[in-house]
């Protein structure tokens, strides 16, 4: 089975579900961005991936901004957060951003208000990723889950809250800073178990401290959250690295340890940038690695 290739048009949202381990795994949305085509491939010719991921006039192609809502027990978690409205005409120009539906709207249509979210767990502090997680509020910013406690790699907080020269253009401080200031935000380093059945693994490459998350990953319906490890399904080759990522030769050793491992286990993928498919399995084709479609994604 062989990937669709991608649209150049934000398909309507979709509160799909399925089960992964004993977690309710549901996709929310924080609408859609655009990024350049060649930056979201880095070296893969681009005879190859504009099949896949078509561009638009300026070289740029559609990508989802997908959360995702894990429930277990008493456990209400946002597995990343989105990029968030505090956007000015010139960015949302530049980014091709589009907010349709928001995180907090898809949240509410899963029956999920903001303060009851015990827990967000973010991969990296870069602001597609994490900027949602604060709004405005009474002209100041302030959390939007305000119960909840938010875990980012150290290294991604430190980056976010200093930036150098080299990251500056990937993080905003005020992304990160009212969380701290609230006393919601908890760093955490290598193999983290945030609750039983949710760890974030520290992997690098992509940026400094990015992470996937699994989900009762001892089972053999478990799943893991890729983030912009493998940013889309048919981002699931090794070799397919972004030229957005800050260590190449890192990337490549981690996309080459987990998309394996992730294929001999099982797991079920859950995809942050892919337009189409939410849930899909990674499996060995040959020499090569496919992803299978699940739950409604699958045709």
């Amino acid at each position: 089975m062989s990937l669709a290739p991608a649209s150049t048009a934000p398909p309507p949202y979709r509160a799909r579900s399925l089960r992964a381990g004993g977690w309710e795994v549901t996709e929310l949305t924080d609408g859609h961005l655009r990024l350049d085509g060649g930056a979201m491939w880095g070296v893969v010719p681009a005879t190859m991936w504009r099949s896949m991921t078509p561009p638009d006039a300026d070289n740029r192609i559609l990508m989802a901004l997908r959360p995702f809502l894990a429930r277990k027990g008493d456990v209400v978690a946002v597995i990343e957060c989105g990029i968030g409205s505090r956007w000015d005409a010139k960015k949302r120009g530049i980014y091709g951003i589009e907010a349709s539906v928001s995180l907090e709207q898809s949240l509410a249509s899963c029956g999920v208000k903001p303060q009851e979210v015990t827990h967000v767990v973010a991969s990296h502090a870069h602001w597609d990723h994490f900027g949602a997680a604060v709004v405005e509020s009474g002209g100041a910013l302030a959390p939007l889950f305000p119960n909840a406690r938010h875990y980012l790699p150290k290294v991604e907080i430190e980056n976010a809250l200093n930036p150098d020269h080299v990251r500056r253009a990937s993080y905003r401080r005020e992304d990160v800073e009212p969380i701290a200031r609230a006393g919601l935000l908890v760093a955490y380093e290598g193999n983290a178990e945030v609750v039983p059945g949710l760890r974030a693994h520290v992997l690098g490459g992509h940026s400094d401290g990015v992470a996937v998350m699994t989900l009762d990953e001892e089972r053999p319906d478990g799943a893991i959250f890729w983030s912009d490890v493998v940013p889309t399904a048919h981002h699931a080759q090794p070799p397919y690295i972004m030229a957005y990522d800050i260590d190449v030769a890192r990337s490549f050793d981690v996309r080459s340890k987990w998309i394996a491992l992730a294929a001999e286990r099982g797991w079920t993928g859950l995809f942050y940038h892919d337009l189409d498919t939410a849930f899909g399995r990674i499996e060995r084709d040959g020499k090569r690695y496919r992803v299978v479609p699940l739950g409604d994604n699958a045709p």
